[in-house]
């Protein structure tokens, strides 16, 4: 929990190359993006006012607020919203108004129809009377704010360089709020606002002279933190559970599954961090008391849940929404009831999500949110939200607008699967196949290079021999530990080697021939079953057979009878895993020439052998067509998905039509 103290990063000479005030917006926006201590994933928003001339040769002031969907630490000039200041002033004067007419004010305001939705908080960046806004989720002011006395400790701090807001929701009535109490009690030293279990604002006609306020007014948190003793938490040592967690993980990401009712990833943090924290001897008091902020609320998701009892928690869930909104059926649809962080002791935290990156956001909120209880409860008890104001952030008006939007799901969100031989070829078309699908991919090779292959936190890439069961077991508990359980498998990594006559095949090929393409898969195939039978919409398994199953050739005995074998293997498991409603199919692909064992010098003496052309060799098939590597991925994944959801044991050519086949 070492975290540097916060420090000026602006560059005069950087700021002297910005051309204009927006410029000037994007470079010192950045700046507070770089520091995760101010903003995380997105949290947080800036502002500037510029006076502009539209169409018709009028003057107007135009207030650049950050758009939805970007965030602070890379923005660009085109991630502001343009929206005319004047309406928004007016409409801060009003007594009220709906989050929704809200929204659809902003967005006819807007200057620029194809710009990002500006922030919620836009009528707040324009009632306060300066040129250049910043507002943070500041953790060591959110850690102050979040405490039984945290106003009093603020008071004491601050003084009168701040305004003091007490907590309300986002949206129109904070805007209000604030517009009312800065006019109230705004004097000339005022630089900031600290909004309670919020964040913190500072303000300038300067970019500068903002930027600087928000580090100055962030630093004295930090230094009173520090003063406190409160700044490193120490805490006894926690370690990682010991043996294999998968079973156990999976288990858990299938019962939250069935109260989201949909797969959800489930990752243990593997943070030391965590684990220190699963130990806290009042954890069941200090992880449910609240989140940091409520931008952490509509990311993470209500309380965290201790401990895996799912059943208790959704119960929970059910029996408080029964209490404060006992005839919202519709809205109760909306939303699920299962966790999105769990703390257990043995597990440390995990992390749930509808998708990787969302997974990653929750861990990354909650390593901040575990730093902020701690230094809280070391300075007199964390004391954030309470369960109410929770409650009605999840069932906000915006935030049952967006699940409504919804739009159509990737087929495979939330889903998890195990493809061999994933670093070239068939398998390597297979990871992008799933990927684009939005499954979480992992991918097993013995080329050290599948471990970088592919640069997403949806995608695992792990090094090892397929044939070794050893490797194959971490294999499976990494995979779990990371995505939470198993969904499918494509069994594709499999040797071909050279032509040998029975005559003179010798033993120990025919051997490390079945070792390789028989009996490894057969081992994973075991070792993968239990995940399987808990995958939330039924696991599926794909066996990468071959055109020599139907049509063997001469020379090729160990490969041929090692790809029948597995074949055979795929029928029987259909028969007993039918019941645990897993599905397990073959393909047969013939002649993919896009792999690594077909170099050009290859084909090319193939061809001459036949006495084709290269191109002739490649389409020696009924349909004349080309079978490439990406053609059997996509046709595995289809195996995978809802059109062949009552479909088992089938053993599917892709090879254009082989007259040997037919």
């Amino acid at each position: 929990m070492k975290q540097p103290p916060i420090q000026s990063l602006w560059n005069a000479a950087d700021a002297a190359q910005c051309n204009d005030d927006l410029a000037l917006r994007v470079y010192s926006s950045r700046l507070l993006g770089q520091n995760p201590n101010l903003v995380l994933h997105g949290g947080g928003n800036t502002s500037v006012k510029i006076s502009e001339t539209n169409l018709v040769g009028e003057q107007e002031e135009i207030l650049y607020v950050k758009g939805s969907g970007w965030d602070l630490a890379t923005i660009e000039a085109p991630g502001f919203a343009p929206v005319r200041l004047e309406p928004m002033k007016k409409l801060a004067k009003l007594k009220s108004l709906s989050d929704p007419q809200m929204v659809n004010e902003l967005k006819t305001q807007m200057t620029l129809a194809g710009a990002p939705s500006p922030s919620v908080e836009t009528i707040l960046h324009a009632v306060l009377p300066y040129k250049f806004v910043d507002h943070t989720h500041a953790d060591a002011v959110v850690t102050l704010t979040n405490t039984a006395d945290g106003e009093q400790r603020i008071r004491e701090l601050y003084g009168d360089k701040v305004i003091i807001v007490p907590y309300v929701m986002p949206g129109f009535d904070l805007a209000r709020t604030i517009g009312v109490q800065y006019e109230r009690e705004a004097t000339e030293q005022t630089i900031g606002m600290i909004l309670l279990n919020h964040g913190v604002f500072s303000f300038s006609d300067s970019a500068e002279e903002s930027y600087e306020r928000m580090v100055e007014l962030v630093s004295m948190a930090e230094q009173s933190l520090m003063a406190q003793e409160a700044w490193e938490v120490d805490q006894e040592s926690g370690s990682a559970p010991e043996g294999e967690q998968r079973q156990a993980v999976a288990t858990l990401r299938a019962e939250i599954s069935k109260a989201a009712g949909r797969p959800m990833l489930v990752q243990m943090s593997e943070s030391e961090a965590g684990y220190r924290f699963a130990q806290h001897p009042q954890l069941e008091s200090i992880a449910t008391r609240g989140p940091v902020t409520p931008d952490h609320v509509l990311r993470t998701k209500r309380i965290p849940m201790v401990g895996r009892d799912v059943a208790a928690y959704v119960q929970g869930y059910s029996d408080y929404f029964s209490q404060h909104a006992p005839n919202a059926k519709e809205e109760k649809s909306m939303l699920d009831p299962a966790p999105r962080v769990v703390v257990d002791r043995e597990l440390g935290f995990c992390a749930v999500g509808k998708s990787a990156s969302e997974v990653g956001i929750v861990s990354d909120l909650y390593e901040q949110t575990m730093t902020c209880i701690l230094r809280a409860e070391s300075i007199g008890g964390w004391q954030a939200l309470p369960a109410n104001d929770i409650f009605d952030l999840e069932y906000w008006d915006l935030e049952q607008a967006k699940l409504q939007k919804g739009g159509n799901l990737p087929a495979f969100q939330g889903e998890v699967v195990l493809i061999t031989g994933a670093a070239s070829g068939i398998g390597k078309a297979c990871v992008e196949s799933f990927l684009q699908r939005g499954a979480a991919v992992v991918g097993l090779d013995i080329n050290p290079l599948i471990e970088t292959r592919v640069d997403s936190p949806a995608f695992l890439g792990i090094a090892g021999d397929i044939a070794d069961e050893s490797t194959q077991q971490a294999a499976l508990e990494q995979a779990v530990r990371r995505f939470g359980g198993l969904d499918m498998v494509v069994l594709n990594a499999g040797m071909f080697p050279g032509g040998t006559h029975i005559a003179d095949l010798k033993t120990e090929d025919w051997q490390q021939v079945l070792r390789v393409n028989l009996d490894a898969n057969l081992a994973l195939m075991r070792e993968s079953y239990p995940l399987l039978r808990l995958a939330p919409n039924g696991g599926r398994m794909v066996v990468m057979g071959s055109k020599n199953v139907l049509a063997p050739g001469a020379g090729a005995a160990a490969y041929s009878a090692s790809k029948a074998a597995l074949t055979q293997l795929m029928r029987i498991a259909a028969f007993e895993w039918g019941g645990d409603g897993i599905r397990i199919n073959a393909l047969h692909p013939d002649a993919v020439f896009d792999t690594g064992i077909w170099t050009e010098e290859v084909l090319q003496a193939r061809a001459t052998h036949y006495g084709m052309s290269v191109e002739e060799y490649k389409t020696r098939n009924v349909l004349k067509v080309e079978v490439t590597s990406r053609d059997v991925a996509e046709l595995s994944a289809e195996m995978c998905g809802p059109l062949f959801a009552k479909t088992t044991a089938a053993q599917l050519p892709v090879d254009g039509g082989n007259e040997r086949v037919i």
